[in-house]
């Protein structure tokens, strides 16, 4: 059972101190919880049916006594045998007598104290008398004093650790904790600190829903379960605490020297990002993007002129759409200048908003670039503004943060711009040592069907050679090959460049560090200690055994095979499809990967009935007649909201229709004739009209004895569409109970819109 802190006095006064220390576990020091673990004492608080600590303290008010006297007989058994264990404990042992009478004196005196303190918080006497009880230090009671000066110890042990907990009040101020996916019970524990166990059972005790801790629950149950312990949870998609290990890669030295800065270029969709990358490097990348968005980080190298000065700068184009949350974070967690973009027409969108919260979350060197500044419209005082309440305070509203405006199709401002950048670089003075064995990060990962896994990574410091070493996480591998941004293959690169890495012998996570070892011992020895690094298959475990409220319900499910041409963009289409409801159609992901369709995953489709969905992905002609052979439901993706939407119409398919009832009529049952195929109610048409579709409802002394669809409606003899009022009908359906003066009334049925 788990109470809260604030209530320990509460059950201090139930019992004596010296069995408190085994009563009680304190299971987190960041929360006010601790567990309750004397079986009897659990009878006792479990039969008052206490929810929370503010009504133990209430009803502690109000009926102390007759608590106090359904358990005295226990207190009473309690304290003697506790009393007699510690009086033979002190016997046994040969504890020293104590010399120092002012250190005896004071032990006392803590005890009163405590007591006194207890005292004054529930004007309780029981341990007045217990103090009472505590004899003078004589000749005749040495023995007997030994033994309290232990309880007093414990009892000063037992306060000291109270006194080291978090302040209570800052405790509770932190209650919010931030979600934007399902978790699975495991990570809920760690994320609230209360035990998996204690999660599990509330959730069969209270929805009786049965789980396992490494099953995911969605975020109604997360809230249900926050709620219960007193947390707020709060839907958000910034990531409010970030690591950032830039400062960790570098270290100065004699030996270091200036290095070309990492300029990261973050925003919305559709504000220009790729489109002012194209102007700054005299490119036309736009033009290359399917659906004119971005939907990779990609690395690009320009030299600029800056005070009779060449230099280098590396930027990193980053998507906006909102899938791809992870590739924006790892291009921020690696830059050292971030260009924050917002569009003069838009303002402030969601994506800008995260961008800022990295920002702000990592300190990261600012410029803010305002771009589509042709157009007639001016917002530049209400962007600065907005920005202003997020902490982003520009030249000129008080802060120093730059603001310039640019326009992408006349070059307008990107001189300065670039200028700018140049500037802020050699006020930061960014450095790294070359001479060092080289560290970076891996920003995407693929297959190439020639060569084999590849890595895309940003060397921040050190010097990468051909032949080096290099491990990342769990992986370790000899460079075969380095490939610069210009498709050149080269024998070293040093800090500050974008290279591509072939040796790896799988797919290295992106987003993950990676390090080159003198010996492979050592990378052996890296590679050991990143060993239980989760893979991404615990991913795709959180769809297939996802637990919802519904669990009564036989959920429909779609079986999906998921193929991607990079792990980034698998990542943003699994975090994509996270997020799509499934209390009516579970998506079960059979299987995700990266690199070509395969005879395996034909055939896996083939024994699962799951659909094939490809991005990016080239279907060979001999694996293009297998999924026609087989009939397999596949489709090929460029565009990563066309394959949210088609996989949300599939689900939508799934649902049974529903509609709205439209009464268009009503009528009365006459007399009843009996036909070969069936029973035909003779009707007179009262009200509205009687329709060939209609769904009808019939009523007997006012209450309802059918629903159904008319199957036949004829008038006179002819099969019509309609009857109107006032005319006679015959209408046949497959109800036979017929009875005269029956009142018959017709919908229209209306198609609801189908949701998720």
């Amino acid at each position: 059972m788990i109470i809260s802190y604030k209530s320990y006095y509460f059950f201090q006064l139930k019992f004596e101190v010296s069995n408190l220390i085994n009563s009680f576990v304190i299971l987190s020091y960041y929360d006010d919880i601790l567990l309750l673990k004397n079986p009897k004492l659990l009878n006792i608080i479990g039969s008052r049916s206490f929810v929370s600590t503010s009504r133990i303290n209430t009803s502690l008010q109000k009926n102390a006594d007759p608590l106090i006297n359904s358990s005295s007989k226990f207190e009473k058994k309690n304290r003697v045998s506790s009393y007699e264990q510690d009086l033979i404990k002190a016997k046994k042992s040969k504890v020293k007598l104590i010399k120092n009478k002012r250190k005896t004196s004071d032990h006392i005196e803590d005890v009163k104290l405590f007591i006194n303190t207890s005292n004054n918080l529930l004007s309780h006497d029981l341990l007045n008398r217990s103090s009472a009880k505590l004899p003078k230090i004589n000749a005749k009671n040495k023995k007997k004093h030994k033994l309290k000066v232990d309880i007093a110890e414990k009892n000063n042990i037992l306060q000291d650790h109270f006194q080291s907990k978090p302040n209570i009040s800052s405790l509770q101020s932190d209650k919010n904790i931030v979600l934007n996916e399902p978790l699975s019970i495991q990570d809920l524990s760690l994320k609230i600190s209360v035990p998996e166990a204690e999660i599990i059972t509330y959730l069969f005790l209270s929805k009786g829903i049965s789980a396992t801790i490494n099953e995911v629950i969605d975020l109604t149950i997360i809230r249900c379960i926050a709620e219960n312990y007193g947390f707020n949870l709060i839907e958000s998609q910034s990531i409010r605490k970030i690591y950032n290990y830039k400062s960790q890669l570098t270290s100065i030295s004699s030996l270091s020297i200036k290095r070309s800065p990492v300029i990261t270029i973050l925003g919305h969709v559709d504000h220009g990002k790729t489109t002012l990358l194209d102007a700054i490097l005299k490119t036309n990348l736009v033009s290359k993007e399917y659906g004119g968005i971005t939907q990779a980080i990609s690395g690009y190298e320009i030299i600029w002129s800056y005070k009779l000065q060449k230099n280098k700068l590396i930027f990193l184009d980053t998507p906006g759409h909102e899938s791809f949350s992870t590739m924006r974070l790892r291009g921020a967690q690696v830059t050292d200048i971030a260009l924050l973009i917002i569009a003069m027409n838009d303002g402030l969108k969601p994506q800008t908003v995260e961008a800022i919260n990295y920002i702000n979350d990592m300190s990261l060197s600012c410029i803010v670039v305002i771009t589509k500044s042709d157009i007639l419209i001016n917002n530049v005082s209400s962007i600065k503004q907005d920005l202003a309440n997020y902490n982003i305070l520009c030249e000129g509203y008080g802060g120093d943060i730059p603001i310039i405006e640019v326009s992408a199709i006349n070059s307008k401002n990107i001189d300065l711009l670039l200028s700018k950048v140049c500037m802020l670089s050699n006020s930061k003075n960014f450095i790294a040592n070359p001479q060092e064995l080289a560290v970076g990060t891996i920003l995407e990962s693929y297959i190439d069907k020639k060569q084999g896994s590849i890595a895309n990574v940003l060397i921040q410091n050190g010097t990468l050679k051909l032949g080096d070493i290099i491990a990342s996480k769990n992986l370790y591998a000899k460079v075969k090959s380095i490939t610069n941004a210009s498709n050149i293959k080269i024998k070293s690169s040093g800090p500050s460049s974008i290279v591509k890495v072939l040796g790896f012998t799988n797919v290295p996570q992106a987003g993950s560090v990676f390090c080159v070892f003198d010996n492979e011992k050592s990378a052996k020895k890296y590679c050991f200690k990143h060993s239980n690094v989760k893979q991404l298959d615990v991913v795709l475990k959180s769809f297939n055994t996802r637990i919802t409220l519904d669990t009564n319900l036989e959920i429909k499910q779609i079986r999906l095979l998921i193929k991607a041409d990079t792990q980034g963009k698998l990542e943003a289409i699994l975090n994509l499809l996270s997020k799509v409801p499934q209390s009516k159609v579970q998506i079960n992901i059979i299987f995700a990967g990266i690199g070509n369709i395969s005879n395996n995953d034909v055939q896996l489709a083939v024994a699962t009935s799951s659909f094939i969905l490809a991005f990016n992905v080239n279907i060979l002609s001999h694996i293009n007649s297998l999924l026609k052979k087989y009939r397999i439901n596949f489709k090929v993706f460029n565009v990563i909201y066309h394959l949210l939407e088609y996989v949300e119409d599939i689900m939508l398919d799934l649902i049974e229709p529903a509609y709205d009832k439209v009464l268009i009529g009503n009528a009365l049952v006459q007399t009843v004739f009996h036909m070969n195929t069936g029973y035909v109610a003779g009707c007179i048409v009262n009200e509205g009209k009687l329709n060939k579709k209609s769904y009808i409802h019939v009523y007997r002394n006012n209450s309802i004895v059918y629903e159904g669809s008319i199957i036949s409606l004829k008038r006179v003899k002819n099969d019509v569409e309609e009857v109107i009022a006032i005319n006679e009908c015959g209408l046949m359906s497959d109800f036979e109970l017929w009875q005269e003066l029956d009142v018959i009334y017709a919908y229209d049925l209306v198609p609801k819109e189908k949701t998720l």
